[in-house]
């Protein structure tokens, strides 16, 4: 048997739809039938030739699925089955392997030389390994999650990576109750910021990004006030500080990708305060800073934010199968396009027209 799966040959290249053959299920293998593959604005990069990818790739690193076939018996990380049928999201990083010095001396395994990601690292002929095709093979040792029974998988897609993402920068921040938080940034990974922000018990959490819709969705998702990229930055600065009593943000993440917003993060931030950079994931280029004035005098903590764990995955399906009816993730899919429009899909996502695309390969 064979499956329909969109190709990305080559940065800038047009997409192509090839049909690639069932693998051989070893024991600890599956395959799953896509339901939903989130699309990325990593995806929109790699298509720009911003990272060193292994073209040609299957994209979609972010997925779920149903299990159709297994090589054997599946268990999940508490020893229950993951039988054929069920619904299943899946940690797209693969192959850490904890046994080097990341993994077991620093203790942090999103740095492993070793990892392998689902839908960026490895190629079409390698297999189904990306999430925009009509089937996933899950290699064995996959970190396969269940979907909870009250969670409807189009919700856990609406968040996708960003996701995962966010929950790892907000733990990074170290969020105490009623502190206020600024979010640069109001895309995908931005919105779940303000979510999870709004969830931790910050005081005040203020999102600052465009279009102006986006910035009216972080309102729902939790944001008390929002700053508008109309106004120059330092009006956005001295926004954020006349809502935090003068000080600036106790936390500011930037999760907007624009390298610029780095710098205005630092400006932003109180003195003491913790600055988390988690939207740097391909070189938008370099931006000049004063070490003095924005770091060392400041006395403040900057954090770069990397992947997520396996941790971050699973705790992220369980917080959206609880907190799901709360905060909008579901609503955030605003284009929905089938294998054949996933070029349109890319173009929508690189417009800001949709807050998050998915790819469905069964048809919309």
């Amino acid at each position: 048997m064979r499956h329909a799966a969109v190709i990305m040959p080559g940065p800038n290249q047009p997409l192509r739809i090839e049909e690639l053959p069932t693998p051989a299920l070893e024991p600890g293998a599956a395959l799953l039938r896509t339901l939903y593959s989130e699309v990325c604005g990593t995806d929109v990069h790699i298509h720009h030739g911003k990272l060193d990818v292994p073209f040609p790739i299957i994209p979609g690193h972010v997925s779920v699925g149903v299990v159709e076939a297994s090589g054997g018996r599946l268990k999940d990380i508490y020893g229950n089955a993951i039988k054929e049928g069920d619904t299943v999201t899946f940690l797209d990083v693969h192959e850490t392997c904890n046994n080097c010095y990341y993994c077991l001396v620093a203790r942090q395994p999103t740095r492993c030389p070793h990892r392998k990601v689902y839908g960026i690292t490895y190629s079409a002929r390698d297999g189904l390994l990306g999430g925009w095709a009509q089937a996933i093979w899950m290699k064995p040792g996959v970190k396969m999650i269940k979907l909870p029974k009250e969670l409807e998988p189009e919700t856990f897609i609406g968040g996708g990576c960003g996701l995962v993402t966010a929950l790892h920068a907000v733990d990074m921040a170290e969020l105490r109750l009623g502190e206020s938080v600024a979010v640069l940034g109001v895309g995908p990974v931005g919105q779940s910021c303000v979510a999870f922000s709004s969830l931790s018990g910050a005081g005040e959490v203020i999102a600052v990004g465009a279009p102006r819709q986006r910035l009216d969705f972080a309102r729902r998702m939790g944001a008390t006030a929002a700053l508008g990229l109309d106004l120059p930055a330092s009006a956005r600065t001295e926004g954020v500080r006349g809502i935090t009593g003068g000080r600036g943000a106790d936390v500011v993440i930037e999760a907007s990708g624009a390298s610029e917003a780095v710098k205005q993060a630092l400006d932003m931030v109180r003195d003491g305060g913790r600055v988390i950079v988690c939207g740097q994931y391909t070189d938008n280029g370099s931006v000049d800073i004063n070490p003095h004035w924005q770091l060392n005098r400041k006395h403040i903590d900057v954090k770069g934010c990397w992947g997520s764990r396996y941790d971050h995955f699973h705790r992220a399906v369980e917080l959206t199968a609880r907190h799901g009816d709360k905060k909008p993730w579901r609503e955030m899919v605003s284009g929905r396009y089938d294998l054949e429009h996933a070029d349109e899909a890319l173009a929508a996502v690189e417009a800001k027209t949709a807050i998050k695309a998915i790819i469905v390969p069964g048809g919309v």
